[in-house]
């Protein structure tokens, strides 16, 4: 996916960050900096002890937010976690609370930077498999492997290769640098505390949509100063206002509806509801099976936008019009295929299920748009319906 504006509005702690193609909304960020934002490292206490399922156990644990996080004794790498109510533990954010679940916290951190990833309790060098040249993935990964100190583990970053191997190994030592500020800042803090805050998420969508961005405007100038220094002067804008000068309220409203009319005709329901998303595809009018095929393609790549943009996720179920056998269906899969390629969120094609339904699965990381801007009714739980 692509974009050429980025909207960046922060007013007091609450920030809202918008991409931007042809005028376009296609992905939207909203957080406070206050609040548990999925990369925040806390020292938690822990508030008590819970059974799972499967002779599991987890735990919840007070982070400093409104509501107790979630997390589970069991990690990858690390020993099972065996501790009482009151004791302390290091935990980062790996999901944000979203209507009525709390946040999900884990001990296995991971400190993200422009080139590497770097992870304290996993040994190894990993790379992102987005790196085509085999000769550079062998420079690199020695590289990284020859500088590392101790147990630690690294993950090169697709943008790795676009800088010099001098540049990765002085994000190397940054990187340790940054951990073992946490390490010092939590054996000198009071539970629960925040022990280190993500990067601004602007960062990440700049370098994100780097091949296509030509714009990027902010409502705070001190982010202006320290963006012409980064980027392109010509490229960055402030504006006191910029959600209002783009005309974006309207584009989140708009975005919040369940109905998508296309273009071609037809349309897109969305239904998020608590054990998945479905999706049909109503090919109104149109009765042809040329129609029909046309219509799915273009209900396939507006559906991998409102994915983005609506940030829809866990089990997504698709019901495309017209006949679901798989030689109909494979263009549309591969339609879907090729648009969440570069999803951050590693949203991936399941397959066309027994019913005839197309099947995705999207990692949770943040909370939908839905979610964001509206919540339950209390009245009908959620049903929206009125008795006859």
């Amino acid at each position: 996916m692509r974009a050429d504006t980025l909207v960046y509005e922060r007013k007091g702690d609450n920030v809202r960050l918008a991409a931007l193609d042809g005028g376009k909304m296609c992905e939207i960020d909203v957080f406070a900096e206050n609040k548990a934002s999925e990369g925040n490292v806390y020292l938690g206490k822990i508030t008590h002890k819970m059974e799972l399922a499967n002779g599991r156990v987890g735990f919840m644990v007070n982070i400093g937010d409104n509501e107790d996080a979630f997390m589970n004794a069991y990690e990858a790498d690390l020993k099972e976690l065996n501790m009482t109510e009151g004791q302390s533990v290091v935990v980062q954010v790996a999901q944000e609370k979203r209507a009525e679940k709390g946040a999900k916290v884990v001990r296995n951190i991971q400190i993200v930077g422009t080139t590497l990833v770097y992870r304290p309790f996993k040994m190894g060098v990993d790379v992102s498999s987005k790196i085509e040249d085999k000769e550079q993935v062998r420079v690199y990964r020695t590289a990284v492997w020859e500088n590392i100190t101790g147990q630690e583990g690294w993950a090169l970053r697709t943008a790795a290769v676009d800088f010099p191997v001098e540049d990765v190994l002085e994000e190397m030592v940054k990187l340790r640098g940054v951990y073992e500020n946490i390490r010092i800042k939590a054996r000198n803090a009071s539970a629960p505390a925040l022990l280190y805050v993500r990067e601004n998420p602007l960062f990440e969508y700049i370098r994100r949509y780097k091949e296509s961005l030509k714009k990027i405007v902010v409502n705070d100038h001190n982010l202006e100063k320290e963006l012409v220094e980064l980027t392109d002067a010509d490229m960055v804008a402030y504006s006191a206002d910029p959600f209002a000068e783009y005309g974006l309220e309207d584009q989140i409203v708009e975005a919040l509806s369940r109905t998508v009319n296309l273009s071609g005709g037809g349309s897109i329901h969305v239904e998020q509801t608590r054990a998945c998303v479905a999706i049909d595809v109503d090919s109104g009018d149109l009765k042809s099976g040329g129609a029909v095929s046309h219509l799915n393609d273009e209900a396939a790549a507006e559906i991998v936008r409102q994915i983005r943009l609506k940030n829809l996720s866990g089990k997504i179920v698709v019901d495309f019009a017209g006949s679901s056998e798989y030689r109909f269906m494979k263009p549309v899969m591969d339609i879907l295929e090729t648009g969440l390629a570069d999803d951050p969120c590693r949203g991936r094609v399941v397959g066309l299920s027994r019913a005839g339904n197309v099947e995705i699965l999207r990692q949770r990381r943040r909370p939908s748009l839905l979610d964001i801007y509206t919540e339950e009714c209390p009245t009908c739980q959620g049903t929206g319906r009125v008795e006859k």
